[in-house]
């Protein structure tokens, strides 16, 4: 896939000097690529589509530099993890935030909680993008961020643990991974019939049809690990926790060479996964689902480890956050603040290392 166009988008926690959450105004008004998200102490920072992952990785610094800028001049920080380790009171500052307060009720809590990282990928052949990146879904473990949700340790990606299984049947296929697709038709049949389910569960919650469309079309009404974007257009791949920067562009780089080889293999489901000069191989949805769940819970175990080794991804040139956040089985706020504040530092380091 030569000349793949590549964006990336991470979500990052703002703090005050005391590691509280806080708004984050001062930050997202130092460049046009730092935008607002779904609660006021989280913001996005994003790159351009380019072809060059040091272009990315320029891109990314740039944004961050100046987003580190205006928060150390107005004594606020950043904080690359996937949690904010604890609960906290964070209300939805825009209209179509509110309105998913209205149709997702307590089930929208999670999402509140939960700071990301999304990889824009150019479509090229997009049923074997869209399994491929679905197949990819255990590397998560390598940039796990945060162990900790709700004050308890939970699991390796607490952000991913919560953000699938814990929202109520209900809503679990809206932000669950979805099963292998043959092709675009079934693909986007899934998204229509998933959409009308919203639609109907939104009347049932009172939101008229025109207020309902206004903020909601087909291709954001679901929050997958992986998704179809029509107006970039791009596949886009939501699994990484939020991180430091330098992990995120290491994952970049290895999942990017893996996308990169279908341009001359096929994609064959089923079998022993890997890569070779002829085929793509990815296991069956079952079997992925079942290393994926290891890798959300436990981490770089054995198994997950020789998954990704076979899919040409070294798990040992990797160290992610949770593995070194020892806080017990529970954390107050104090220790969460200490620690926001810790990998707020952390942060500013890893940017002006990039």
């Amino acid at each position: 896939m030569g000349g793949m166009d590549l964006g990336l988008e991470v979500e990052y926690w703002v703090i005050d000097g005391e590691g509280r959450l806080c708004a984050g105004e001062e930050v997202v008004a130092a460049h046009d690529r730092i935008d607002h998200e779904f609660v006021a102490p989280m913001i996005e920072f994003e790159t351009p589509p380019r072809e060059d992952l040091d272009r990315v990785r320029e891109d990314l610094r740039e944004v961050l530099e100046a987003g580190l800028s205006a928060a150390e001049d107005a004594g606020k920080g950043l904080v690359p993890l996937g949690t904010p380790l604890v609960a906290e009171t964070m209300p939805a500052i825009s209209e179509r935030g509110r309105l998913l307060e209205r149709l997702y009720g307590e089930g929208i809590e999670h999402a509140k909680h939960c700071a990301g990282t999304h990889v824009h990928f150019d479509k090229r052949a997009v049923p074997d993008q869209l399994n491929l990146l679905t197949a990819l879904d255990p590397t998560l473990a390598l940039v796990a961020s945060s162990p900790y949700y709700d004050g308890r340790r939970l699991a390796h990606s607490s952000r991913a643990y919560v953000y699938r299984y814990e929202t109520g049947r209900a809503f679990s296929r809206y932000r669950d991974l979805w099963e292998y697709t043959d092709s675009m038709n079934e693909w986007n049949a899934r998204l229509d019939a998933a959409y009308e389910e919203l639609r109907a569960l939104a009347a049932d919650r009172g939101i008229d049809d025109a207020t309902f469309e206004r903020h909601i079309e087909p291709e954001n009404s679901v929050l997958t690990p992986v998704r179809l974007r029509l107006g970039s257009p791009t596949v886009e791949w939501r699994a990484p926790d939020a991180a430091l920067p330098s992990q995120l562009l290491a994952l970049l780089e290895d999942v990017t060479t893996a996308v990169s080889a279908l341009e001359r293999r096929s994609l064959e489901i089923g079998g022993d996964p890997g890569i070779d000069g002829r085929a793509v191989t990815i296991p069956a949805f079952d079997d992925l689902r079942d290393l994926t769940r290891e890798a959300i819970v436990d981490g770089r175990t054995p198994a997950v480890e020789a998954y990704l080794d076979a899919m040409g991804i070294d798990s040992g040139g990797y160290s992610p956050l949770s593995e070194e956040i020892t806080a017990g089985e529970r954390i107050d706020h104090e220790r969460a603040r200490e620690l926001r504040l810790e990998y707020a530092t952390r942060l500013r380091d890893d940017v002006a290392s990039l």
